[in-house]
């Protein structure tokens, strides 16, 4: 049997379980070694049919935790049926780890709370798949819209989508950050001030030789940026552009840590501190500078972001940006019930929330030595 056929096959298999009820809203499926036994397929092929049931908002991850049965609607996602009861689609860069499954949890709660149903999906932080998840939102007569943005630096090619649920009388809301061109309500971090509070702490703490890792194609990232711009500016130290590091979605993981080994080779010029673009990356480079034999905080201090499970997961604790996380999802919850309720009220558009970081101070910070005592990297 060929493999993509394989795939099919479990992937409708478990969808009609979900349809038929057999696994309840919230419900755990079962084990990805149950699945393999079950099917007598490879894990490549169950995780592929997961995978492609959760961008469809069929099923839900929890880090650590496991694959869940989504709160949404029992039917398929391509019928242009309404369902009986009120219902919020929620689509998300990603869904199954880092601080995601916190932002759905705030979410979730909330609306099961208030009677409406939550349809999930999400984009990969790829255009082309957010279109199919906004095509398929419309489909399902949605009554609100809770969206972070892809790909939020550039021109967004699916505006016409927005402008549909506006003619439609359908609330939406952005969070994390938002389309300028569209300028919607949105919940969001004032992520200038982060990167500025991030690159402060270090330079308080004596360094002045940083390295800013950024990712530029969402503006969380363009805006960490020029947080870590304006704290450099506003303690008068000078900023050279080979201290920041920059990189998009699709860049591998591989060469952005060559990238940062790299910065280590001249030896008088060798960074002591580094702030990334979120814990994830952090981490990466933490196992990296162990890997060659440099001392967290001894010789390099690293700054993460976001706070997330990852800050903690590490013998070397990371200080990191606070994100509010699950209040985010509540909030968003919050305001999408009154949007969708009040949708005859003048007042339908509703104020934004700017949330105000903080940095959470952990091991993986530390006074900058002298450049006397500065040890000299050799990398091979």
């Amino acid at each position: 049997m060929a493999q993509s056929k394989k795939y099919m096959i479990v992937k409708e298999e478990i969808k009609e379980s979900i349809i038929k009820g057999d696994v309840k809203p919230g419900e755990k499926i079962q084990s990805e070694n149950e699945l393999i036994k079950r099917f007598e397929v490879s894990r490549h092929t169950i995780r592929k049919a997961i995978g492609d049931l959760i961008h469809e908002g069929w099923l839900y991850s929890e880090q650590g935790a496991g694959t869940f049965c989504s709160n949404q609607i029992h039917e398929d996602p391509n019928s242009h049926s309404k369902s009986s009861g009120k219902s919020i689609g929620v689509i998300t860069t990603y869904i199954s780890d880092y601080i995601f499954p916190s932002i759905i949890k705030g979410i979730e709660s909330y609306l099961t709370n208030h009677g409406f149903s939550l349809i999930l999906a999400c984009t990969d932080n790829d255009l082309e798949k957010e279109k199919q998840c906004l095509e398929m939102m419309l489909n399902r007569n949605i009554d609100g819209l809770i969206i972070e943005p892809t790909k939020s630096s550039s021109f967004n090619p699916n505006i016409n989508y927005y402008l549909q649920l506006e003619q439609n009388q359908i609330p939406y809301l952005m969070i994390n950050q938002f389309y300028s061109q569209l300028n919607p309500p949105h919940l969001i971090l004032d992520d200038e001030k982060g990167g500025f509070l991030a690159t402060e702490h270090l330079i308080k703490q004596g360094h002045v030789n940083i390295v800013g890792f950024f990712k530029t194609d969402d503006l969380q990232g363009i805006n960490r940026m020029k947080g870590f711009i304006r704290a450099f500016r506003e303690n008068n130290i000078s900023l050279f552009p080979e201290m920041i590091i920059t990189y998009t979605t699709e860049d591998d993981n591989e060469e952005l840590l060559n990238k940062m080994k790299n910065r280590l080779i001249p030896t008088d010029t060798a960074p002591t501190g580094i702030i990334c673009y979120n814990d994830t990356l952090a981490l990466k480079i933490l196992d990296l500078l162990r890997t060659l034999g440099i001392k967290i905080p001894e010789d390099i201090s690293i700054v993460g972001y976001d706070d997330s499970y990852l800050a903690e997961a590490s013998e070397i604790k990371l200080t990191s940006i606070t994100h509010p996380k699950t209040q985010m999802g509540l909030d968003a919850a919050k305001w999408i019930v009154s949007a969708v309720e009040n949708k005859n009220s003048p007042k339908l558009r509703q104020d934004s929330i700017i949330y105000n970081p903080v940095l959470i101070e952990r091991s993986s910070t530390g006074i900058a030595k002298s450049n006397s005592e500065n040890k000299q990297y050799k990398i091979d």
